[in-house]
């Protein structure tokens, strides 16, 4: 999409590693480092564009609110529990940061417009959907899949009747 600085935040090294695999340019574990502290020294004190949260907690939210520049977007993709509460951020901060601030539904997608493209994309190799699917299982093995899932052990789980 021409981004030229891509920060992938994850707690798990492996997961970080994907991220490398896949074009992130800088990787940070949140468990070493402050999140928001370094994507600030990447971005020359701006913060990034675009910060897309994809746990859906309300610690994750806070930081991406703050690791955005001052005219950045926030997405927020993780589906959040329905218990969840949205994070303690003054207001103020709200109306001094500016920028927006938005949920992603199924990425926003319009299969008749965007699966075509991702197929184009995927035919140019420019889209390795390969690389996302884990592992091939059985309808047998969907529970075991979720463990995995949950435990972060992999990307995708593709079930093969």
């Amino acid at each position: 999409a021409g981004a030229t600085t891509i920060i992938a935040v994850d707690t798990d090294p492996r997961k970080l590693d994907w991220a490398r695999e896949f074009g992130a340019t800088h990787t940070v574990n949140a468990k070493e480092t402050d999140p928001v502290e370094f994507i600030q020294s990447v971005t020359d004190g701006n913060g990034a564009d675009v910060v897309i949260d994809a746990v859906g907690r309300p610690e994750t939210y806070k930081q991406a609110f703050y690791a955005r520049d001052l005219a950045g977007t926030v997405v927020l993709v993780g589906v959040p529990t329905p218990d969840l509460q949205a994070p303690e951020i003054p207001l103020i901060d709200y109306f001094g940061r500016g920028g927006a601030l938005k949920s992603s539904w199924y990425g926003d997608c319009l299969p008749s417009r965007d699966f075509p493209t991702y197929i184009d994309l995927y035919l140019q190799g420019r889209f390795p959907l390969d690389k996302f699917v884990t592992e091939e299982i059985g309808i047998d093995g969907v529970e075991q899949a979720f463990e995995k899932m949950h435990a972060g052990e992999v990307l995708r789980s593709v079930v093969i009747l």
